[in-house]
């Protein structure tokens, strides 16, 4: 059984946007951290935002700050990656994770923690 489902991506052109969902199922979301990866072809795995239990900080790789926002609705069990002017270097097979997590822990860009995954749903950014 799937718990986490990955939905919202697609082609998009340079300069466009995509949001993408995670529906998730199982315990409560608030129990979780959560995160968003990607993988482009040919190249290793990477950890694009994160977000604590609470909601009140996040983190983002370089790459995307200030183009990228990830939030999350507990009660939908839903999270989300906003994604604003999408480049080819974007392009890649984006996957949500969550972690069980206490409280106040500091959301991580590293998968290891993360224990739940989608399957991903696959992004291309071109003209």
């Amino acid at each position: 059984q799937l718990q986490l489902v990955e939905s919202g991506g697609g082609v998009v052109q340079p300069g466009g946007s995509l949001t993408l969902s995670c529906k998730t199922s199982g315990f409560g979301l608030d129990n979780y951290v959560l995160g968003w990866f990607r993988q482009a072809p040919g190249k290793e795995r990477e950890g694009v935002a994160c977000i604590s239990r609470s909601g009140s900080t996040s983190d983002y790789v370089d790459s995307v700050k200030g183009r990228f926002t990830i939030s999350r609705d507990n009660e939908k069990r839903t999270f989300y990656l906003q994604m604003n002017n999408l480049q080819p270097e974007d392009t890649g097979r984006y996957s949500c994770a969550r972690e069980w997590a206490s409280e106040f822990k500091i959301c991580e860009l590293r998968a290891s923690p993360y224990q739940d995954w989608g399957q991903g749903t696959q992004v291309i950014v071109s003209s």
